[in-house]
């Protein structure tokens, strides 16, 4: 049975949303409430906008026009408020909002229960992750729409609660395939979460003097044509101001500022403060109290009236305040009927009423201690090291929830508070806290406030990691560095294993991203030595060793990391480790296994922020091991999450593995379009790392096509320190391509010298990639007498896991064999190099296996692709996890997205695959592609990077923003 819009709005109370002024016209507004009955009529598909505008310009009408238009199409709705003095209560917004359907929580799965329920405080444990926290709202948001089509509206949003926010903009970016809308208003001039996620907006301005001089002439008010014009003129097009000024008077009081010296706003709050003075005293005490607690409960007001008051007050005495058109007020609730309203009762009152107020509601709310926490706050001046030590406490609760914006207020208040012994580490804390939750311009100013306090040795130590970990510049010099392995060194010997740990992760990855010089790198790596020496278990210790030093005993290194995977398989945290540490040392068959490990881990504990990273890395490695399936796939969706948390390195790290895939692949387009845009995140911030990776996929398209001059130019870019896309560990496994490239265009001896460069610095048993490289490198370059050898040498190695580099050193070896005339042994070979680059859908080198077979006198087809070609790289992702067994809802937990989400993507993935049944999936994703002459894709058609769009349109395809939830 579909819920009933009408019970749903009362429950959370419609009214608010709809009582702003409702019952005046709504003139004016044809072309908002247009964009609000398209998006309305966009159901069952899903949307959100923001509607912005100054206070009082409609932005509340508007919403109760939507919520009209909602209820007469059999749309259910579902509301909540901000109010200022709930704003720092964890989730109170979310609560209001999802309270009317929370029966429906049992159709969640249990793990989202859970984080429902501590989020709302009603159960003890471990905190929840904010971001599983959001995915639940947005599974029973689903869960609701599931039986009637349903719009959400927040207004007010500044005010919601951060947990609030940040939880609703994680539902609206995803709702494209559930049936809700959300909409939600914002005064201008406040930020909000639901403003960065970068949701269409609607900006509400003023009304056009013809539609401001109607809406005033049907006030029914008898206004001389003087008053009229100058309350025209005042209002400036401002339809709140065109209902009140006319009630309150627009004249100013003789001696005061002309009205239109000051902001509208300001003038409006004053009008409404002289209306609340009008009233009686009891009467604006019980406006204050309802002001300041943000109850709506006409019996919790009275109680702490009545409190304050010290005599019994009824609900008589809040009727004058009704009928001053103050508050709307019925039997059960109280609500100020404008944001200014609420704020005009508190600014008229005295400081020493505020402080009354505040103190008697303490006391009232003693079984609320974070109601009660923030009222004591109130009221004190100068430090009080009591109620500092009530805020954090309050910190430790609402962090537990997972509510991390709450938990920062609360200790930067309590620092406020603090004595000054303990003012430097709450202040950290609070500090360390908003970089989790993404905010560095807060965190800045308090590690400064901290570094003012004299800290000690350790909160020095602390106060340089979180200055370092929130600049998103990775550039390192030499003093910064070594500025950090002394702050290590300090926390070591503190005794604060974990920050020295992190201090030396920190430098030993940006050592890898730039290059801080050899003084900076050999202080690391003596740092990283005496790291081991005291604990050489520790996986952290043995990344820190790969990053400082990549070059170094890699064989040992590779077997250690081999083995710490083997005995500690499923510790997330360790992989997370190793998977990273395996990259850097060209390990990727163990990376990849690590990995995945780790991301499976974070996903189940619904840990989304460390996701964008770790996808990127696994895009990379599974890249190179040709394994397209999980690098593209892991790519878009680093991609994804690294925009919605606003992690541009991580975007731009996807963005190369798109790139490196195209090269592979042969499509140029989509190769350049994506390495322009890692450049463009990259250079301006000085990640070289990430401006030598864009240059992978152009090299690749580059010898794909044979243009054997450009990719020399561009590998050569690698070697160079003076070049930005220089890096000395990943130049080195491009070696191959610069000798390949080399042997085409004379350049042979400068080849040489590369390679013997490579050779010094990877050692006598380098990493398994490098190795890869150089033994294709020594082939290619080899004079005529050593050829064969070389060739033989590079043949052996064990090519199982590595499909693209042998299917490349196939190619080469028919080629050299052909152009030695030994043309009919030359066939095997180039069969073999065709038949690999095939199977990994590498056009442009198949392309040239076919020219090589021809030359050779044998005639070859293209085969064509596979009918999973056809799918883009998220159907592909979400078509794999269905073919291993999970359920949609399964999957969506993993992907943070809703299971209806899931269900759309699979609705088109199975026409694609030519399959009506979910029991089907695997066997049409392991067929092989079909040989020529075989049913497959039309003729013609090609998969691009991400999809199955034709090449030019999967290029765009490569940088285009995803739209919220695909």
């Amino acid at each position: 049975m579909a819920p009933d819009p009408l019970t749903f709005a009362a429950t959370v109370g419609e009214v608010p949303v709809a009582g702003r002024g409702s019952a005046h016209p709504l003139l004016g507004r044809g072309a908002e409430t247009e964009a609000l009955t398209s998006l309305l009529d966009s159901l069952p598909g899903g949307g959100a906008m923001v509607l912005r505008g100054e206070p009082g310009i409609g932005k509340s009408r508007l919403l109760a026009a939507a919520a009209s238009m909602a209820q007469e199409r059999g749309i259910a709705l579902l509301t909540t408020t901000g109010v200022q003095s709930e704003a720092r209560l964890p989730f109170s917004g979310l609560h209001q909002l999802l309270r009317p359907v929370r029966a429906h929580r049992a159709g969640l799965p249990q793990v989202l229960r859970d984080a429902l329920d501590a989020a709302f405080g009603l159960t003890d444990g471990a905190a929840p992750e904010r971001f599983r926290i959001a995915l639940a709202a947005l599974d029973l948001l689903s869960e609701v729409a599931g039986e009637a089509p349903l719009l959400v509206v927040a207004e007010d949003a500044q005010w919601l609660d951060r947990a609030t926010a940040d939880a609703l903009a994680f539902v609206a970016r995803r709702l494209e395939h559930d049936p809700i809308v959300l909409l939600a208003a914002v005064r201008d001039g406040y930020r909000s979460a639901l403003i960065d996620a970068g949701l269409p907006e609607l900006r509400i301005g003023a009304l056009e003097p013809p539609a401001a001089a109607e809406l005033l002439d049907t006030l029914g008010k008898q206004l001389t044509p003087d008053a009229r014009t100058r309350i025209l003129g005042e209002a400036a097009g401002n339809p709140l101001a065109l209902i009140e000024l006319p009630v309150t008077g627009s004249r100013p009081e003789r001696g005061a500022p002309m009205p239109g010296l000051r902001p509208l706003t300001e003038r409006l709050e004053q009008a409404f403060a002289a209306r609340v003075s009008d009233l009686a005293e009891r009467t604006r005490l019980l406006l204050l109290a309802a002001a300041l607690s943000g109850r709506e409960r006409v019996s919790d007001v009275l109680r702490a009236g009545s409190a304050i008051a010290g005599v019994p007050l009824d609900l008589e005495e809040l009727e004058p305040a009704a009928r001053a058109a103050i508050i709307e007020l019925d039997e059960r609730t109280v609500r100020f009927r404008h944001p200014l309203m609420r704020s005009a009762v508190v600014q008229s009152a005295t400081a020493p009423q505020r402080r009354r107020v505040h103190e008697t509601l303490a006391d009232v709310l003693h079984d609320e201690p974070d109601h009660r926490v923030w009222h004591r706050a109130a009221l004190i001046v100068g430090p009080h090291e009591d109620v500092a030590v009530e805020l954090e406490e309050a910190a430790r609760r609402a962090q537990r929830r997972g509510a991390i914006g709450i938990a920062v207020s609360a200790l930067r208040r309590s620092a406020e508070l603090s004595e000054t012994a303990h003012r430097g580490r709450r202040l950290l804390a609070a500090a360390q806290l908003a970089f989790e939750l993404g905010q560095p311009d807060v965190v800045v100013p308090l590690v400064r406030e901290a570094e003012r306090l004299d800290p000690g040795p350790l909160e020095r130590a602390r106060a340089t990691w979180i200055k370092e970990v929130v600049d998103l510049r990775p550039l390192l010099d030499a003093t910064r560095a070594l500025t950090l392995i002394a702050a290590a060194e300090h926390a070591g010997e503190a005794g604060d294993r974990d920050l020295q740990v992190d201090l030396l992760w920190l430098v030993a990855q940006r050592t890898w991203w730039v290059d801080p010089g050899p003084e900076a790198r050999r202080s690391l790596v003596g740092a990283a030595h005496r790291l081991h020496d005291t604990d050489a278990d520790d996986p952290r210790v043995l990344a820190i060793q790969a990053y400082a030093d990549p070059f170094g005993n890699t064989p040992e290194v590779v077997r250690r990391l081999r083995a710490a995977a083997a005995e500690r398989s499923s510790d997330t945290e360790i992989a997370r480790y190793l998977g990273a540490a395996s990259a850097v040392v060209g390990a990727f068959d163990t990376g990849r296994t690590s990995l995945g490990v780790a991301i499976e881990g974070l996903r189940s504990q619904g840990r989304l922020g460390h996701l964008p990273r770790l996808l990127a890395l696994q895009g990379t490695v599974a890249a190179r091991l040709a394994d397209w399936d999980l690098a593209l796939p892991a790519a878009e969706e680093s991609r994804r999450l690294a925009r919605e948390l606003s992690e541009p390195l991580w975007e731009a790290g996807a963005e190369t593995v798109v790139s490196t895939i195209a090269g592979m692949r042969g499509d140029e387009e989509a190769a350049e379009l994506a390495a322009r845009r890692a450049e463009q995140i990259a250079l301006p911030i000085g990640a070289k790392f990430i401006v030598c990776m864009a240059q992978f996929g152009r090299i690749l398209s580059a010898l794909g096509a044979a243009r054997h001059a450009e990719a020399y130019e561009l590998a050569e870019r690698l070697f160079d320190p003076a070049d930005p896309a220089h890096h000395p560990v990943m130049a080195c496994w491009h070696i191959g391509d610069l000798a390949e490239a080399a042997m085409h265009i004379g350049m042979a001896e400068q080849a040489r010298v590369r390679v013997a460069e490579v050779e010094a610095a990877a050692g006598a048993d380098p990493a398994v990639w490098i190795g890869l490289s150089l033994r294709h490198a020594r082939a290619l370059l080899a004079d005529e007498h050593d050829a064969a050898a070389r060739f033989d040498e590079a043949l052996s190695a064990d090519l199982a896991r590595w499909p693209f580099p042998r299917a490349r050193i196939l190619l080469a070896h028919g080629q050299w064999l052909r152009r030695q005339r030994r043309v009919a042994e030359s066939r095997s070979s180039l069969r073999a190099a065709r038949d690999g680059f095939d199977a990994l859908g590498c056009e442009a080198w198949s392309a040239q296996a076919r020219r090589e077979l021809r030359a050779s006198g044998e005639s070859s087809r293209r085969r064509d692709p596979a009918a999973r070609d056809r799918l883009t790289a998220q159907e592909l992702q979400i078509a794999r996890m269905a073919a291993q067994g999970l359920s949609n809802r399964e999957i969506g937990q993993r992907l943070y997205l809703s299971h209806r989400t899931i269900g759309t993507h699979l609705y088109r993935t199975f026409p694609k695959l030519g399959i009506t049944a979910r029991s089907e999936l695997r066997s049409a994703l392991e067929a092989p592609s079909p040989r020529p002459g075989e049913p497959g894709l039309p003729p013609g058609a090609r998969q691009g990077i991400g999809g199955s769009r034709p090449r030019r349109q999967a290029a765009v395809t490569a940088t285009a923003k995803p739209r919220p939830g695909g």
